[in-house]
């Protein structure tokens, strides 16, 4: 096998990676799953006794696949407009994720430092959190460019 044609496979694979878009219906599955989760945990905050640690997880869990479920899905009609937002939408998620996820932490200590006037604590991000962040990011961006396109 020649070179070209080692890239030329590598480059449809690639293609074939940033291309995927999941179908139409997804975006209501993804709705759904959104709000299934967070009546969910509503529930379990207010409604559940005990050691509910582990559906705390599962609904976190839950969540963050209907988001992703919304983020990859198609529009109704799919053009290289959309393509183009749908990609500076992720830019964006990304850029700002890495920015909420190196300063957040620190103006949480000086805020609990300055409210509690304690020796509070350094806590770094949880992956849910800045998973959350960028997900909602990527959405609230893609839909307004795509109003004002």
């Amino acid at each position: 096998m020649n070179t070209e044609k080692i890239i030329d496979c590598e480059r449809n694979r690639l293609h074939k990676i940033i291309n995927f878009r999941l179908p139409h219906i997804f975006m209501t599955v993804g709705i759904a799953i959104i709000l299934l989760a967070l009546v969910m945990m509503f529930v379990r905050a207010f409604v559940m006794d005990g050691d509910t640690e582990w559906l705390k997880l599962l609904l976190q869990k839950t969540l963050l696949v209907g988001m992703l479920f919304m983020s990859v899905s198609r529009d109704k009609e799919e053009d290289e407009l959309t393509v183009k937002l749908r990609m500076q939408s992720y830019s964006w998620a990304f850029i700002v994720g890495v920015v909420y996820a190196l300063v957040m932490p620190y103006v949480e200590f000086g805020v609990s430092n300055m409210v509690h006037s304690g020796g509070e604590l350094y806590k770094d991000l949880g992956d849910f959190q800045v998973l959350l962040f960028m997900l909602m990011v990527q959405l609230m961006c893609y839909h307004t460019l795509k109003r004002y396109r």
